[in-house]
């Protein structure tokens, strides 16, 4: 046996452990409000921290120097105060940070939840439905991929797409396909106020969860959602058709690429 090589595996491993073993304190952390509660107060003793968030001081205590042992907040040993960096708060405070990471930890949750049913699928070589996922995976990975949307769809994204903004802003029709909870639709439904939008998405819930979103942001008279499958979503007249971060997931990636070209407009 290599002794260096090891230890080089054990230290990549403890790391992953370590990461691991944080996914149960960042939810917490995060559903509790302890994150946002120092990142809006500056730093806080656990006595303090505990009566802002009317939580118990001992299991705060031992919350915060875990997260402080991680980095993933700071600790100053002589005012025995923690606080949050403004680049830890990116991460873990502010739900509107195109780096806001909360929800990937909500999505490891949910692995380890559907073990059981991964398992099985190893043995009868089947596959996991997307909606029968553990911990509501959906609404993790939507939450995900939220923050990204919001910095980056409507500024630098679809801009890069020769010609396509001022279609838009002139009125279009849009397909958005493997649309989840709809957040990159509702996104484009209020930049372009005269495009008639439709996202598709086999998931009825993410379709009935989209549908609420679109209502809640006042844009459901101009975005709509259908229960519909990225080979056979109805229309040959859309003028744009979108995929965010889904594609690569499809059963048929090859014919949902194609079924978007036949889908399209000549022009």
């Amino acid at each position: 046996m290599n002794e260096e090589k090891l230890n080089t595996f054990m230290g990549q491993m403890l790391s992953d452990l370590g990461g691991a073993f944080s996914i149960g304190l960042v939810r917490a952390g995060a559903k509790l409000g302890l994150y946002k509660t120092l990142h809006e107060c500056g730093p806080m003793s656990s006595t303090e921290l505990a009566n802002a968030t009317n939580c118990a001081e001992r299991y705060i205590r031992e919350w915060a120097s875990a997260q402080a042992a991680s980095n993933y907040i700071a600790y100053d040993s002589t005012s025995q105060k923690f606080s949050i960096p403004p680049e830890q708060a990116a991460v873990f405070a502010d739900e509107d940070s195109p780096v806001y990471m909360v929800a990937a930890f909500d999505s490891a949750a949910a692995y380890l939840e559907s073990q059981d049913k991964i398992e099985h699928a190893f043995q009868t070589g089947g596959g996991v439905a997307w909606g029968d996922q553990a911990g509501c995976l959906f609404c993790a990975v939507a939450r995900f991929f939220r923050p990204g949307y919001k910095a980056n769809l409507i500024e630098s994204w679809i801009p890069a797409l020769d010609g396509v903004v001022n279609k838009l802003k002139s009125g279009a029709k849009i397909a958005d396909v493997g649309c989840g909870h709809g957040y990159s639709t509702v996104l484009m439904a209020e930049a372009f106020p005269d495009c008639e939008i439709i996202g598709y998405d086999f998931h009825p819930d993410s379709i009935a969860e989209a549908t609420k979103h679109a209502q809640e942001h006042g844009v459901d008279d101009r975005c709509k959602f259908e229960v519909g499958g990225s080979t056979d979503y109805p229309g040959k007249d859309f003028d744009l058709v979108t995929f965010f971060d889904c594609l690569h997931d499809m059963g048929d990636p090859a014919g949902a690429s194609a079924h978007v070209r036949q889908s399209l407009k000549p022009d």
